[in-house]
């Protein structure tokens, strides 16, 4: 998992073509499949259910990325094991006893990741940086495709690779939100390892090609 990724967000495909989408992001050269899960509680939007996960793992070719914008993300944990995720992660905000989580995610053979909204501190991380596979710096304020990217994520990502370098950790940095060509590679060069994009990827003429050219920008 050392080369840099790159994980197109369902959340902005058209739902009305699913199929279709998911193909794409089959063919391309695209490393995962990003979906956010939200609950209407903790962001104030709601999005996929277990069934449309399912029918999303009927089709995925690409190993796929949940993340869970929900409160109490404990309960769903064998469930989305069931469903062949790749990646969990949950939200630090979210999780009143973290190490816990983390080990039960990965007792069900998942990479564990934590997300942090961009108001969270990484120092925050410190005590259990090195049982995290991947860490989400949410790079807008969770909940909404489409949002202004958050300048100040450079200054998180060098904290968080800082920390990670400091523990002699493996912690991937996954940056979620505003992702585009303008910016992919100062990510990239900041220390991120997995970019998020979704409405760049999904709204642009022709997804496989802005795919390529923002993987290219990447290295």
């Amino acid at each position: 998992m050392s080369k840099k990724l790159l994980a197109p967000s369902l959340l902005a495909a058209d739902f009305g073509n699913l199929q279709r989408d998911i193909e794409m992001v089959n063919s391309s050269d695209a490393d995962w499949f990003h979906i956010d899960v939200m609950d209407g509680v903790f962001v104030p939007n709601i999005s996929f259910g277990m069934p449309v996960i399912q029918a999303i793992k009927k089709y995925a070719e690409k190993p796929m990325d949940v993340h869970l914008m929900i409160v109490d993300p404990d309960r769903y944990i064998d469930t989305f094991a069931e469903l062949g995720t790749a990646n969990l992660t949950v939200h630090y905000e979210a999780c009143t006893h973290l190490h816990r989580t983390l080990q039960a995610i990965k007792s069900k053979g998942m990479k564990a990741g934590v997300a942090l909204n961009p108001h969270t501190g990484v120092n925050l991380l410190e005590d259990v940086i090195n049982d995290i596979d991947l860490v989400i710096l949410m790079s807008v304020n969770p909940g909404f495709g489409g949002q202004k990217f958050i300048e100040n994520t450079y200054n998180k990502i060098n904290r968080l690779k800082e920390l990670i370098i400091t523990n002699n950790a493996s912690t991937l940095i996954e940056i979620d939100g505003g992702v585009n060509a303008n910016n992919a590679k100062a990510l990239i060069d900041a220390g991120a390892d997995v970019l998020v994009a979704g409405n760049f990827v999904f709204s642009s003429e022709n997804p496989i090609e802005t795919i390529s050219n923002l993987k290219k920008r990447m290295f």
